[in-house]
């Protein structure tokens, strides 16, 4: 009788180590119809920055929006819901999988503001030197206040990245 039960329950850890296994197969194919999650919309910079809570926050993001201006020569876009964008270009990863998305951007979060501009020049950027406090990602910096940067350097990157992803990407 012991032996059924091992048996039993082995049975049933396996069936259910099955079940697991095609559910986590299912859930990593990517959906045909899943489109990318940041696209452009007709949606009001002015607006947003608006309601942006966080005083610190919302006068950055007014003086990334004349910053970004200069250095890319494009006016200010919605994409998505809280990224400012300036400029577009189209990927064609060799996976398949491509989209459009802005040349440089920023999002004011919460928690610090998100400026996309690492994308085509990475981390290892020699002016992140002389920026001032800053955290980073592959393709994004954190920044918690503009006041504690060099704004004349991050002018330098936005420049820079806005040149290099528009040579890259075309």
């Amino acid at each position: 009788m012991a032996l059924t039960r091992k048996t039993s329950k082995h049975k049933a850890g396996t069936a259910k180590a099955a079940r697991k296994s095609t559910t986590q197969k299912a859930t990593k194919k990517p959906s045909k119809s899943a489109g990318p999650k940041t696209t452009l919309t007709g949606s009001s910079v002015t607006a947003f920055i608006n309601t942006v809570e966080n005083e610190t926050r919302r006068r950055d993001a007014k003086t990334l929006v004349a910053l970004m201006k200069k250095a890319t020569g494009e006016k200010p876009k919605m994409w998505g819901p809280s990224i400012i964008g300036f400029g577009e270009y189209h990927y064609k990863y060799a996976t398949g999988r491509e989209g459009d998305m802005c040349a440089v951007g920023f999002s004011p979060r919460k928690a610090n503001t998100v400026l996309y501009v690492l994308g085509a020049l990475g981390g290892d950027e020699p002016l992140l030197k002389k920026l001032g406090p800053y955290k980073n990602g592959k393709s994004c910096l954190y920044v918690n206040n503009l006041d504690n940067v060099d704004i004349g350097v991050l002018e330098e990157i936005v420049a820079k990245s806005y040149k290099a992803t528009k040579r890259k990407w075309g």
